[in-house]
């Protein structure tokens, strides 16, 4: 095993070293990563989901830095217009545009995909990051639980009306990618689809995990059935990042980890090399990241023993279902 794999393993054994910025700052530098900078996206068209906070800014702004055409996918449109006139501002990249809908509400990301069709010709890279861990329980206007709704049905039904773009644009040049940032609480939960949505008894950071795993799953389902050399898709998670999402959501957990919280752009990293890379990114599909490097989407038995074959088809039918989309679809 190299230097660098024996580095990645120690730190990969205990989570607070791999998921702190202890092991990016230690993985960075003994896999001599190619700075996010050096890469170059002129020509490339990238929508980003929750981009106008958290790592969806972070990942906006370093992808617009690159020059690549991005789309913010916001809720609030004056939001959204401030900071993609922003981050234009900062990175001297007017090439970008916005469109506004709620990732929740499928009329919306339906309207959202019209006008993304309407306006572009292509797409390189889809990034779902939108998404909140929810202290109380809400649902949709279609009435599904909101975290599931926003981060699960939303983004399988933006995804199956762009894929016919994405798989376009791939013609005669390298694959798309649809890119997922989940979180490392989804290996905490076991698969689930029938309790997917939590009810009375509703906790926001498992109903979180419940959702981050329903998208890992999906993530590698996706590939199955999509090929590879259209349209790669790729998971990842950022580690323990400092965002507004764990400021507000997660206090207490901030306050102990403190000074060991990766920055927001530490947690960004990944998901940015997974849209502008050209070498791993798109030579495997399927994959679930962490710095830079695949890992296994289960660390505890329980989870392992519960993605059966069956259950990952069951949930496929039931968030196609939920997207009101045919199974098969």
């Amino acid at each position: 095993m190299s230097v660098q794999g024996v580095v990645d393993a120690v730190l990969e054994a205990p989570v607070f070293t791999s998921f702190t910025r202890i092991g990016y700052d230690a993985r960075s530098r003994a896999a001599h990563w190619t700075a996010l900078d050096q890469y170059r996206l002129q020509g490339r068209v990238m929508l980003v989901t929750g981009a106008t906070s958290g790592l969806g800014l972070v990942t906006t702004e370093l992808l617009a830095k690159c020059g690549a055409t991005v789309i913010l996918l916001g809720r609030d449109e004056a939001k959204t217009v401030r900071v993609r006139d922003e981050i234009a501002s900062r990175t001297g990249n007017d090439m970008l545009t916005t469109v506004v809908a709620d990732m929740g509400d499928l009329a919306a990301v339906r309207l959202a995909a019209t006008e993304v069709l309407a306006r572009h010709d292509r797409l390189d890279v889809l990034v779902h990051n939108a998404g909140a861990l929810s202290a109380t329980r809400q649902v949709s206007p279609q009435g599904t639980e909101l975290t599931v709704a926003s981060q699960v049905v939303g983004p399988f039904l933006l995804t199956s009306l762009l894929l016919p773009l994405l798989q376009s644009t791939a013609q005669g040049s390298a694959p798309t990618r649809v890119l997922t940032m989940s979180s490392g609480g989804m290996y905490a939960s076991v698969l689930r689809v029938a309790d997917l949505q939590m009810g009375d008894e509703y906790k926001g950071s498992e109903q979180y995990a419940r959702a981050k795993r329903a998208q890992v799953t999906l993530n590698e389902m996706w590939a199955q059935r999509t090929s590879g050399n259209e349209v790669v898709f790729q998971a990842m998670h950022p580690g323990w990042a400092d965002t507004p999402g764990v400021r507000d959501s997660l206090p207490t957990f901030r306050k102990v980890v403190g000074p060991l919280l990766r920055s927001p752009q530490q947690g960004a990293d990944t998901m940015v090399w997974l849209a502008a890379d050209d070498g791993e990114p798109i030579a495997s599909t399927g994959k679930f990241w962490l710095d830079r490097h695949q890992r296994s989407i289960h660390k505890l038995p329980n989870t392992r023993s519960s993605d059966t074959p069956a259950k990952r088809q069951a949930l496929w039918d039931w968030v196609a279902a939920a997207a009101e989309l045919t199974a098969g679809a």
